[in-house]
């Protein structure tokens, strides 16, 4: 996991703003369990890519296990409005559906 982090670290300090870095890397803090370091990740692939499933359920389920079951919620329905299988592809890397 701390691999693919510094990968992730080198591709953002090749190109700032990446969000499929931050997402995976959001991905990589999260299963590592460093919630604020994932939400941060989530929401800054967010402010570059608004519309990005995977940024909102990845931000989803780090706010449910942060015990924002609202936010949560809110975000995991706006990215299943946006991809419906979200979930399925958040599984292939090993997070389950909350």
């Amino acid at each position: 996991m701390h691999k693919a982090i510094a990968d992730c670290n080198e591709s953002l300090r090749l190109q700032s703003g990446d969000a499929g870095a931050l997402n995976a890397r959001g991905t990589a803090y999260l299963k590592l369990d460093q919630l604020d370091r994932a939400l941060a990740d989530f929401d800054t692939a967010l402010r570059a890519e608004p519309k990005n499933a995977f940024s909102f359920y990845g931000r989803g389920i780090t706010k449910r296990l942060k015990g924002d079951t609202a936010g949560a919620d809110s975000d995991i329905a706006a990215a299943k409005q946006i991809s419906p299988d979200i979930a399925e592809d958040f599984e292939l890397f090993g997070v389950p559906a909350p």
